[in-house]
């Protein structure tokens, strides 16, 4: 081995334990060129020279042979960094009360493919499971990519260590479904390489907005969303998902926000999952819902085509304050830096902002100091790319030992 070589090598294994984190910067547009990089990381030009080298053997990233000044800049042109289009993918699953779909999503959360949704859930998770791994076994043959692993994105809180469904409201599931195994099995059964992993849809939707979305920077983020039935929470802390001891943190559909309410699937009355949902929203606008298409849809069709009519008015109304009520008490426990809302949720924000802002602010000690950022989510699909971000964790952890290249 030559001299250069031999220096190479050195600094490689100097900076072998930074190329998780060098991956996760780029993964998360974080580090968009090799001197971001070099200060992120705190190392020398040389040794992340030699880890955005490693990355791009690996075929995670793309390191820019010909770099660029940015307008502006000053002082010698950094080399521009970015994912690998071509690199490895992960399969990502999810289902839902109106069906579910298969994706392929590589790094930088980009969804690769996907395959045509299904609108009908079978009573049996394993059928259903099979169906959807299937489907993305399909979409990994036409797409000739390596896949790191599978994820999936269950609508239920996913409990922990087990990986039980624990409560598949919305589903013909059985409570305690060990969604985790059969999916599991599944992906074995269609010759899927790399491990496999379940979580609760919300919450996934949250990691996903949180790395690459509209809680990209947040410290604490507190994501809440209602997608095609019921309303589901998640927080994120300092990059991780806050999950509570047994997986079961942050059910913010059981929230009473009208004690009088709507009778609810747990038992209570007045929970945000019944009434802030699509089927609320339809049934106070006078809809009756009909089997075409999701309730989610229905909802945003109304929303879209009638705003107007008196009836969606007072729905948009007393959703957003039973919403807010909900969201204040959230605030004042959890002391967010940032709210972002999906599904439904994000509609009404955006048909009245300014009332959905004054009740939270009303109701909550942050009203007194300024509020919290109250946003839209950004991303389509984002809990099909948060389920993706289960099978990519592996990799950003230790992309050597993940990808099979211990010894290189």
């Amino acid at each position: 081995m030559n001299g250069k070589a031999t220096t190479t090598r050195t600094r490689l294994d100097r900076g072998r334990s930074a190329l998780g984190p060098a991956l996760e910067l780029v993964h998360t547009g974080r580090a968009p060129t090799r001197a971001v990089l070099t200060a992120e990381l705190g190392v020398t030009r040389a040794t992340a020279g030699a880890v955005a080298a490693e990355l791009e053997a690996l075929g995670l990233i793309r390191v820019d042979s010909n770099p660029g000044a940015a307008a502006g800049s000053q002082g010698r042109p950094s080399h521009r960094l970015a994912v690998d289009e071509k690199g490895p993918v992960a399969l990502a699953a999810q289902v839902h009360a109106d069906g579910f779909r298969a994706a392929l999503v590589g790094l930088g959360g980009t969804i690769v493919a996907t395959a045509p949704g299904c609108v009908t859930v079978s009573a049996d998770p394993a059928q259903v499971l099979g169906a959807v791994v299937d489907a993305g076994a399909a979409l990994l043959h036409e797409s000739g990519r390596r896949c790191v692993g599978a994820g999936l994105a269950a609508p239920s809180a996913v409990a922990e260590p087990e990986g039980t469904a624990l409560n598949p409201l919305h589903l013909a599931w059985p409570a305690g479904a060990p969604v985790r195994e059969i999916f599991a099995e599944c992906v074995r059964a269609a010759g899927i390489e790399g491990p496999a992993f379940t979580g609760n849809d919300v919450n996934l939707a949250a990691l996903a907005e949180h790395r690459h979305g509209a809680g990209r920077g947040a410290r604490d983020l507190l994501c809440v969303a209602t997608g095609h039935r019921g309303v589901g929470g998640a927080l994120v802390l300092d990059g991780r998902l806050h999950t509570g001891s047994a997986g079961l943190a942050l059910e913010v559909g059981h929230l009473t926000v009208n004690p009088e309410g709507r009778p609810c699937h747990c038992g209570s009355r007045g929970c945000l999952d019944v009434e802030t949902d699509p089927l609320a929203f339809l049934t106070v606008a006078g809809r009756d819902p009909g089997p075409e298409i999701s309730l989610l849809q229905q909802s945003r069709d109304l929303l879209r085509t009638s705003r107007d009519d008196p009836g969606v008015r007072v729905a948009v109304g007393e959703l957003i304050d039973r919403l807010g009520l909900g969201l204040a008490g959230l605030v004042n426990i959890l002391n967010p830096d940032r709210i972002i809302l999906g599904g439904l949720h994000r509609e009404l924000l955006d048909a009245d902002p300014e009332r959905l802002r004054a009740v939270v602010a009303d109701r909550s000690l942050w009203g007194r100091s300024g509020g919290v950022p109250i946003l839209p989510c950004t991303l389509d699909h984002n809990s099909l790319v948060g389920a993706a971000e289960l099978a990519w964790q592996p990799v950003l952890d230790d992309p050597l030992a993940a990808l099979g290249r211990e010894s290189v």
